[in-house]
């Protein structure tokens, strides 16, 4: 019951096929061995019996034989056959007879025949009659010769060899099956449960999750493959936590090289930029010197001002554009729109394009031109081509994005 409960509590079928074929070859070898075991002891046993037939029946021949003899000589033959027939017991397996050896030729075939006539015991089996004949010569004064034939029938020797049998059959169930329920514990206890709690170790090794370890406390191979399997979860996760590092090391190293890819385009930029400040910055000192001095009165001095304030909103656009550009990002994906990407691409490279005569422009169709992607590096690649594509054109041209 209880080694019952274990299997339904923990292990399914499936769980398990490694124990059931060892306890299978177990019980295999088990029988096997039993069953020849049983065999040559049956048949053994039956050779005993047998032979201690035999030996009875040599025993009472002889006996029988030398009494049979003397009275042939001293009543003669009818007080002899008399004393055979008298020496049948009803109750007892044994029959004896008296033979005439030329007679009996038939029977036990001129071999044998001859070997009674010069006085030597003879055995033959007798299927057909279900006996086992012992044939003693008797020495007579007659000149024909005789023997006792002495029948034992064979039915205690085939009840004894289905004893046997059976006693090996019954024998051979009862040991396979307690050799099995303990084969079956052991490959449960020992087997079962330890591959099961290695096959759930490789898996969660094999779905990334190294914080268990295993426990088996066996000193056998498979306590020795636990032990090798936690060495491997060990080094894994030492390898995971080096991998983790290197991978962060090297994504700072990204996010700086395009920083610094970013800085390297700003100054770049810088002179464009600078000239692009420069109107703005000339009208700005122009309208405010003319309200300082008093040269702008009335009407003309909140004209002036309102110049001022749009001309500041266009520089701050300028240096705002600018910084945006420089900053620092840290990587995101996300739904880009191209179209406004390349839009302040353009004007932002605008001021470098001019100086060298190139026109820039976006040529869109209508509608969203989505994709999935970092904002900040689609304006990076823009910004890097589009200044290649300046720089390849000195006395002017026209770029088309």
């Amino acid at each position: 019951m209880g080694l019952a409960r274990g299997v339904r509590g923990g292990y399914t079928a499936e769980r398990m096929k490694l124990a059931r074929k060892l306890v299978f070859a177990f019980l295999t070898a088990i029988v096997s061995l039993l069953a020849i075991y049983g065999y040559v002891r049956v048949e053994r046993e039956s050779a005993l019996f047998e032979t201690d037939m035999i030996r009875d029946a040599h025993t009472m021949g002889h006996a029988l034989a030398a009494a049979v003899s003397d009275v042939w000589r001293a009543d003669g033959e009818a007080r002899a056959r008399e004393l055979i027939a008298r020496s049948n017991d009803p109750t007892s397996d044994l029959r004896i007879r008296w033979v005439w050896i030329d007679d009996a030729a038939g029977v036990l075939g001129s071999a044998d025949a001859l070997a009674l006539a010069a006085g030597k015991e003879t055995v033959r089996m007798s299927p057909e009659r279900g006996t086992i004949n012992t044939y003693v010569p008797v020495a007579i004064s007659s000149p024909r010769k005789g023997a006792l034939e002495i029948a034992e029938s064979l039915a205690p020797r085939a009840r004894y060899v289905h004893g046997s049998i059976l006693s090996t059959v019954v024998t051979t169930l009862v040991l396979s099956t307690v050799c099995g329920v303990i084969a079956l514990w052991v490959g449960v206890a020992f087997v079962g449960r330890p591959i099961h709690a290695l096959i759930e170790q490789a898996r969660r090794i094999g779905a990334g999750d190294l914080s268990k370890r295993l426990h088996l406390h066996q000193l056998d191979e498979i306590g020795e493959l636990s032990s090798e399997m936690n060495s491997m979860s060990d080094r894994l996760e030492e390898a995971y936590r080096r991998v983790e590092a290197e991978a962060s090391a090297k994504t700072a190293a990204e996010e700086q090289l395009r920083h610094a890819e970013r800085l390297t385009t700003v100054g770049k930029l810088a002179s464009g930029v600078a000239h692009e400040l420069g109107t703005p910055l000339n009208v700005v000192g122009v309208r405010a010197k003319m309200i300082a001095v008093g040269e702008a009165k009335g009407d003309a001095v909140a004209e002036n001002a309102k110049i001022i304030v749009q001309e500041s909103e266009r520089m701050a656009a300028i240096i705002r554009q600018l910084l945006d550009f420089a900053r620092r990002r840290t990587g995101s994906r996300a739904e880009i729109d191209l179209v406004p990407v390349a839009e302040q691409t353009i004007a932002l490279l605008e001021p470098l394009a001019q100086k060298t005569a190139v026109c820039l422009s976006v040529e869109a169709a209508p509608g969203r031109h989505v994709i999935d992607g970092d904002p900040g590096q689609m304006t990076q690649v823009l910004t890097n081509l589009v200044i290649n594509a300046v720089h390849a054109m000195p006395e002017g041209g026209a770029v088309r994005i």
